[in-house]
């Protein structure tokens, strides 16, 4: 009966184990003196520190999974909490593909609210040319542009749109992009989404790796009526958000840092870039190129090295 009384000090801390200990104590008057209790007390002390040691060995090893755990639900709310709830879907039309030799013509911008599903506003708008080279393309005759409108509303409206958006999609960013903060169009201060390159499309749409706008449209049954004005791929793109029930998943895998990847491969194995969406010359001159997150590289079935920011030339595909 004594030997049970050792537990019982591990828990003296509380006070009631002390009226415990008087209950035990009617039978032999010796043992409830308060010295043995300390005693006890320590002991429960050095059994913790010798069991410490032990796994001592064993914690560089047991450690990491409870840290990788706890660290991989915190970047799910984190990028939660980044996934844009308003889009704002833009596209130009221009007279060329350089900024240095040739101007923005058209914009077209449509505010998207990804819980809804929804269009919110929609706008476009001519910037006066004197010549479009480009006419055979969008359609746009430079007399046209010229016709008076207020360009100077539609621009306070457009930057409204702007300021609304947590995030502005296009189809071939790193072409549009180039626009804004030239030529009297405003900067654009928010994180880009290239519904090209960037959104990853399921399978089953059996859609080319950089899909063009017409092809991604028909894939979800939006019917392609139109082509090369702004407005018109800008409601291509919100067709397919609205028929799109995975659109949070594509938003935020889209979202995921990016650099520029070099394949690795012999000329006579060049047919496994091709197929994980490598393009050729483009944007990396003289080898094949994919801009791709940490995750996706990881994935490849080949070796990829990264390259500097200032080796690429801006992709001048049109969309």
């Amino acid at each position: 009966m004594a030997e049970p009384a050792a537990p019982d000090p591990v828990p003296s801390q509380w006070e009631q184990v002390d009226l415990l200990a008087l209950v035990a104590l009617d039978p032999p008057a010796a043992q409830p003196a308060a010295a043995p209790d300390p005693e006890p007390a320590a002991i429960p002390e050095a059994p913790p520190a010798q069991v410490a040691s032990a796994p001592e060995a064993l914690l560089p090893e047991s450690a990491p999974e409870p840290v990788s755990a706890a660290a991989t639900p915190e970047p799910e709310p984190a990028a939660a909490a980044r996934m844009p709830q308003r889009l704002l879907i833009l596209d130009t039309e221009t007279t060329g593909l350089t900024p240095e030799r040739h101007q923005c013509i058209e914009v077209g911008a449509i505010l998207f609210d990804v819980a809804s599903r929804s269009v919110l506003s929609q706008l476009s708008f001519l910037l006066p040319c004197e010549r479009n080279p480009a006419e055979m393309v969008n359609g746009i005759a430079a007399a046209v542009t010229r016709i008076d409108q207020p360009v100077e509303t539609a621009l306070r409206l457009f930057e409204d749109l702007v300021a609304s958006a947590d995030a502005v999609v296009a189809h071939n960013a790193a072409f549009d992009r180039q626009w804004f903060g030239i030529g009297g169009l405003p900067a654009i201060e928010r994180p880009w989404i290239c519904s090209m390159e960037d959104i990853r499309w399921p399978e089953e749409r059996r859609l080319r790796t950089t899909p063009s706008v017409r092809d991604l449209a028909l894939s979800y049954g939006v019917p392609v009526w139109a082509a090369h004005r702004a407005l018109t791929d800008c409601i291509y793109l919100a067709q397919v958000f609205e028929r799109c029930t995975d659109l949070e998943m594509l938003l935020q895998q889209a979202l995921e840092p990016r650099l520029l990847y070099r394949a690795v491969l012999a000329y006579s194995e060049r047919h496994l870039a091709k197929a994980a969406g490598f393009r050729w010359n483009q944007p990396l001159p003289g080898a094949w190129s994919r801009r791709l997150s940490a995750r996706e590289a990881a994935g490849l079935g080949f070796e990829v090295i990264p390259v500097p920011a200032d080796s690429e030339r801006p992709d001048r595909d049109a969309a």
